[in-house]
């Protein structure tokens, strides 16, 4: 049987993403057998992979990582602790000398094998010798196409394979099957949110226990210490806290995800204005900091109620991913009809106290689509977009992105550097700005550009963000180019 590899392992043996991976398997270049795919065929169609053959893999990396705030960025490293590394390094130990002891008592019955088959060619019966020179052949035959699938090609992808495994754990859950890969002395849980995995989770410091999770296959070593008690008999059952523990080898883990807005609760948390980025004359990033002991849970593309002191109130989508639900960006517009944001571009001042109560919306992305999509932003309707778009960065599975982002002027693009640093880093990402009055007639001629291009919509998710009438405009032109309502996805921002 050959040595069959996960999508996931695969993308990252020969340093591609798992989406570009999947356009392999779709065109008929790469095929699978249950869900996977062997080492020869991956070569085949990925014969130039090398050692150092990891570009694009960094790219995305990196795109993960600028999403989540250099506080937390601090907090792991690129290398695993050494004592992780020791770990690893052990439990390899022990499967390499398992591994050829069970390779020299097979070597050994094979060559029993070989020396019965040519002694009973010396027997008198001539059918049974003939069949006895047939097997002969047949061993001859299966030991020389071995020794030629074993070839220098896939001995340096097994030898990338095992530096890997010592370097990063490869993790699947049960039972969604979602993948993902722990980095550095990361927790599972902080690994899960990075790889943009929904895992069920609270406080994320070992308090309140909610992302306790049964460990199936694999071992795991704990990173730090958490008040949470799991009781005796979770423990013999494989039970742990994902937040206070990283993986020693690849695992199997059974644990709650959310899949569904309704999966995740009502959140209401005081937090802290942690800075205050002033980027246009019109636009203020807002970025304000959770207890270490409560984090917000929510999906990309959600809104939350911001509260202050006396009662002072307003609704802001999330421009952060779901990553790091400590560090919460939200993108105020002072031409918005909004008190609250009037006063924070005024007198909101770093430190001082927000209520955070939600999430709430259904403007999400569809994660079981593998469909090419669209985004289509309207000035401060880019602050969902941007949440959905480092999501969907995070989960690998979209063919391509293009984002269309529209603004009466220049200076409504106030994240254009941003976006074309996405544009630049990835081969699937394209980014397109485009100035347009927020009136049906100049809406029309700037997103008849869109439609030229993309006249067919029958095959694209679709999501758009910004002001009812942008969210109007949009929805009758792209209806009308094939695009089903079940793929069209809107929030209307204020």
């Amino acid at each position: 049987m050959p040595q069959l590899l996960s999508l996931s392992r695969a993308a990252r043996l020969v340093g591609i993403t798992r989406s570009a991976l999947q356009k392999s398997i779709q065109s008929g270049q790469l095929s699978t057998f249950e869900g996977k795919v062997t080492v020869t065929d991956l070569l085949r169609a990925y014969p130039e992979t090398q050692m150092e053959n990891t570009t694009m893999l960094e790219r995305v990396e990196r795109i993960k990582i600028e999403a989540i705030y250099e506080q937390r960025r601090s907090d792991t490293t690129t290398l695993p602790h050494p004592e992780i590394l020791m770990a690893r390094l052990t439990k390899l130990s022990k499967e390499l000398v398992s591994t050829k002891n069970e390779l020299k008592k097979y070597l050994e019955l094979i060559e029993a094998l070989w020396q019965k088959i040519t002694e009973l060619e010396q027997i008198e019966d001539a059918q049974l010798r003939s069949h006895c020179h047939a097997l002969y052949e047949w061993l001859v035959s299966e030991k020389q196409s071995y020794s030629q699938i074993i070839n220098e090609a896939v001995i340096q992808l097994l030898a990338k394979d095992t530096v890997l495994r010592i370097m990063a754990a490869h993790v699947k859950l049960i039972p969604s099957g979602h993948e993902f890969f722990i980095e550095g002395s990361a927790s599972i849980l902080e690994a899960a949110l990075q790889a943009g995995i929904a895992l069920n989770y609270g406080c994320s410091s070992g308090n309140c226990g909610l992302c306790k999770a049964r460990v199936v296959v694999g071992e795991v070593q704990k990173i730090r210490q958490h008040d949470y008690v799991i009781s005796e008999a979770e423990k013999l059952m494989g039970y742990k806290l994902m937040c206070a523990h990283t993986a020693i080898t690849d695992l199997i883990i059974e644990a709650e995800e959310a899949h569904h807005v309704t999966d995740i609760p009502f959140q209401q948390i005081e937090a802290k204005v942690k800075k205050l980025e002033k980027v246009t004359p019109d636009s203020l990033i807002l970025s304000l900091q959770t207890p270490r002991t409560k984090t917000l849970r929510f999906f990309a593309g959600q809104m939350v109620t911001l509260r202050l002191e006396g009662g002072l109130s307003g609704h802001y989508f999330i421009a952060s991913c779901p990553c790091d639900g400590r560090n919460l960006e939200f993108h105020l517009d002072q031409s918005a009809d909004n008190s609250l944001t009037e006063l924070a571009f005024k007198q909101l001042k770093l430190g001082q106290s927000v209520n955070i109560e939600g999430p709430k919306g259904d403007f999400v992305l569809q994660e079981n689509s593998t469909r090419p999509a669209l985004f289509m932003a309207y000035s401060h309707g880019f602050a969902p977009i941007k949440s959905l778009l480092e999501h969907a960065f995070a989960l690998d599975t979209i063919a391509s992105f293009h984002l269309y982002w529209l603004a009466s002027h220049e200076n409504g693009f106030y994240q254009n550097n941003l976006c074309r640093a996405w544009a630049d880093a990835l081969d699937s990402f394209q980014y397109t700005p485009l100035v347009a009055t927020n009136d049906e007639l100049s809406l029309k001629q700037a997103l008849s550009s869109i439609l030229l291009e993309y006249s067919d919509l029958s095959r694209f998710e679709v999501y758009i963000a910004g002001p009812e009438l942008f969210i109007t405009v949009v929805k009758g032109l792209l209806q009308q180019h094939q695009l089903p309502t079940t793929q069209l996805h809107s929030a209307a921002s204020a």
